[in-house]
């Protein structure tokens, strides 16, 4: 099959021939029609877990696929060999098996079924930044009349975010560039805050809101001291994707808060799928490429500044 994977450590990753997986039990052997690409992959390739979780190569990059059961393992009955699905491949060690290939080896515990109305390219798009965003709306508790601030919302979790966050009645304010504007509001935000003015977030998100706002879901910064943490009100939450939420340098904000790690199983996959498909749920997508081009697609990711998600197609 063909697959894009790094094949050895600190190589540059490319397309080549490798074996097909061979299906195992409560495992579902997928012929992936699209697949995404998402921040750990770049994190994976590059090679900066390797001491977390031990890598095996050739290592095939992706987490995120929709395609055609092609076998099922045993134990497996909620999907059958000829239904289409959308699958994660859970981050778990040894780091070897990945998504963007022709076929894909996935834990049948992230495997659901494809609605019919929803295309490929769009499933493949929804697992991982779909989850990530659910886990950050529901970490702050966000409910109708609140007041959130979303640091980072034009990329793919963002996206989804601020429309979980508006269809929940929550007033959105969002970051982005100027240019973002018209798009980010067409997504349910109620303000858009330009973080490149040269105006720090928090200035620019207290003098809209003078009281602060309700809770901060934050999906760029690292470190605590990144967190524009003086635009929320005290009592406030905080949600961050990449570890940045540090209990005591929050206490002392007067605020509480979590870091994310989005666990994208069925049951978390499908009710996301339904409301893609039912078109309350834009999948913005910004680019499409072909798998023989999926080494661009990751530049594209590992760039910055994507806007929404990047799918790479894997076969018509």
């Amino acid at each position: 099959m063909r697959a894009f994977n790094v094949p050895e450590s600190g190589a540059q990753p490319v397309v080549s021939d490798l074996p097909v997986p061979e299906v195992t039990d409560g495992a579902v052997l997928v012929r992936v029609k699209s697949a995404a690409l998402n921040a750990i992959d770049k994190t994976l390739v590059a090679g900066m877990m390797a001491e977390m979780m031990p890598h095996l190569y050739p290592l095939v990059v992706g987490r995120d696929a929709a395609g055609v059961v092609e076998a099922v393992g045993a134990g497996v009955d909620h999907v059958a060999v000829g239904d289409e699905v959308i699958g994660h491949v859970l981050l778990a060690p040894p780091i070897q098996a990945g998504s963007i290939a022709e076929y894909a080896l996935i834990p049948a515990a992230a495997v659901a079924a494809k609605p019919a109305g929803l295309d490929f390219d769009t499933a493949a798009a929804l697992p991982l930044a779909g989850t990530a965003a659910l886990a950050s709306v529901d970490a702050v508790e966000a409910s109708e009349d609140q007041v959130v601030l979303v640091v980072g919302a034009t990329g793919g979790v963002g996206s989804y975010a601020v429309q979980l966050l508006a269809a929940r009645g929550v007033t959105v304010v969002a970051t982005g560039g100027a240019a973002d504007s018209d798009r980010l509001t067409g997504l349910g935000a109620a303000t858009v805050v330009d973080h490149r003015s040269g105006t720090p977030v928090a200035d620019q998100v207290t003098a809209a809101y003078p009281g602060g706002v309700d809770a901060l879901i934050d999906l760029v910064a690292s470190s605590p001291d990144a967190l524009p943490l003086s635009a929320v009100r005290k009592g406030g939450r905080v949600a961050s994707t990449l570890g940045a939420a540090d209990g005591q340098v929050l206490g002392a904000a007067g605020l509480t808060g979590s870091n994310i790690m989005a666990s994208p199983l069925r049951e978390v996959i499908e009710p996301l799928a339904a409301l893609a498909a039912a078109g309350t749920l834009k999948v913005d997508i910004t680019k499409v490429f072909p798998l023989e081009q999926a080494a661009d697609g990751l530049a594209a990711l590992s760039a910055g500044g994507t806007r929404g998600k990047i799918v790479i197609r894997v076969t018509d």
